[in-house]
């Protein structure tokens, strides 16, 4: 996956959100450097037959932005999460197999 804006990696993030046409409440969004391990396995997100997106940012700054505003739509989260090497912001939607 390669790097994109902040700007462009909220959008579609925001879209993919807009296309299930449920609440931003009922996503959680984050950041991490191990998109496989903290999606899939942390949040127990399913790989097939699920809603969620990710995208690689620039910059764990960059990543925090996109997490940031994704909070402030009513995203589920907390922000501060990550070091300096997590690039991937990322939202699910939460069901029953999730955590949360």
């Amino acid at each position: 996956m390669t790097a994109i804006s902040p700007r462009t990696a909220y959008d579609e993030i925001t879209g993919h959100i807009a296309k299930q046409s449920g609440a931003y409440s009922d996503w959680y969004c984050g950041i991490t450097s191990n998109i496989e391990t903290r999606l899939h396995g942390d949040h127990n997100v399913p790989k097939k037959d699920h809603w969620f997106m990710y995208r690689e940012c620039a910059s764990s700054n960059d990543a925090r932005a996109v997490e940031k505003a994704l909070l402030e739509q009513d995203c589920d989260g907390a922000g501060g999460g990550g070091d300096e090497s997590s690039v991937f912001v990322y939202a699910y939607l939460k069901t029953y197999d999730t955590n949360p």
